[in-house]
């Protein structure tokens, strides 16, 4: 058994990794300083980490804050986003398996359509969209939201599915449907089961886009009792006077679920994009 040698290149790379590692996390440093520093230290020692005394009452505040708390923000971004990562899951799923199954000069045309709608970016329909939820009378809602955020990540997700149905062996359904399996029993039963790693992924971007969205909650939840947590972070930002404590706490509030989140999915999520490659 041969041993690998540690050279002084290998040193070497790791020195420089552990510097861009350390750089990595300059970000999260200043995030974190400053969440839990008081409004004079923010100011004149906003870098200088609060061994001493550091404040966790700034994420209380955050949160019970009587105008621009963080709480009904945090509640408002787990329901659109959870409602909108179930609903883009079901449908994208549905449709990029009967484009993939079903060969017809219609479903290709639908797959392009989707994939046209990737590259064209969702800002340029933003308008229309607003119209048409104002007289619909879902401006400022969690359901208006939802239909928002599906409309925009509908065509990435089934291009992820689609690329991940082409790669499984179609005998798995043949052999169901000759034991007399309806289609959407097999899709339900032995298809989606399949599909975890690419759920999974699908899962993951649409979560991250969804939460830390901004110019969207902003046109359509901005004074409404529904704004999201990105919305809520805003308004501490004043003409006159900025709460940057109270701003960095909402921030690393609004980290952790996602980070959470990805860490539980990371697996699941390298292995649908690996499968998608693979297709």
């Amino acid at each position: 058994m041969s041993r690998v040698r540690y050279r002084k290149t290998t040193l070497v790379r790791e020195i420089i990794m552990l510097a861009v590692a350390a750089i990595w996390w300059v970000p999260f440093y200043i995030i974190a300083t400053v969440s839990l520093q008081d409004s004079n230290d923010v100011i004149n020692r906003s870098l200088a980490f609060p061994f001493t005394n550091p404040q966790f009452g700034n994420f209380g505040q955050a949160l019970s804050a009587n105008d621009n708390g963080l709480a009904s923000g945090l509640l408002s971004s787990f329901i659109i986003t959870a409602t909108s990562v179930v609903v883009i899951v079901v449908v994208a799923s549905m449709a990029a398996y009967a484009i993939s199954r079903w060969a017809s000069k219609l479903n290709t045309w639908l797959y392009f359509t989707f994939v046209i709608g990737i590259v064209m970016p969702y800002q340029l329909g933003l308008i229309p969209a607003f119209v048409l939820l104002r007289d619909m009378g879902l401006v400022g809602t969690h359901i208006g939201m939802v239909l928002m955020y599906t409309g925009i990540e509908i065509p990435t997700a089934i291009f992820l599915y689609a690329g991940f149905i082409r790669a499984i062996p179609k005998e798995y359904e043949e052999a169901a449907l000759v034991d007399g399996a309806k289609p959407l029993r097999i899709y339900w039963s032995i298809v989606f089961p399949l599909l975890a790693p690419v759920t999974a992924t699908v899962g993951v971007i649409t979560a991250l886009f969804v939460w830390n969205d901004f110019f969207t909650q902003l046109v359509f939840l901005a004074g409404s009792v529904n704004q999201t947590l990105p919305v809520a972070i805003y308004g501490f930002v004043g003409e006159f006077a900025t709460q940057w404590n109270y701003v960095f706490a909402g921030i690393v509030l609004s980290v952790i679920p996602v980070l959470v989140f990805f860490i539980i999915t990371q697996r699941q999520l390298v292995k649908g994009f690996a499968g998608g490659i693979k297709s």
